[in-house]
């Protein structure tokens, strides 16, 4: 079966705050997201054509296990430590499956 990920996209309006929101996220949310999981990988990007949009994406080994994840009670955790700590910042999901993956 092919890979399928969950794409977050989170909109940091205040540019005051986005260093400290980067740091949360590398050093709390993704490592534990990633563990929570149980993904094989995980990517963060800044947009470069608009400062405020930070994204994350979670690589699963397939919709099975992706749909098993947006199920539990990891994500709901998840949620609930991020609107605690970022209740400002909105977010919205995305699923995909990879249709072609090309290169090394």
């Amino acid at each position: 079966m092919p890979a399928a990920f969950f794409v977050v996209r989170a909109i940091v309006t205040d540019a005051g705050k986005r260093a400290a929101f980067d740091k949360w996220y590398e050093t709390e949310h993704l490592p534990d997201a990633v563990k929570a999981f149980g993904v094989s990988k995980a990517w963060r990007f800044w947009s470069l054509g608009e400062p405020s949009l930070h994204q994350a994406m979670y690589r699963f080994a397939d919709e099975a296990a992706l749909e098993a994840m947006l199920k539990g009670e990891a994500l709901k955790r998840l949620t609930a430590d991020f609107n605690r700590d970022w209740p400002e910042v909105t977010r919205t999901r995305e699923t995909l499956v990879l249709a072609q993956e090309f290169g090394a």
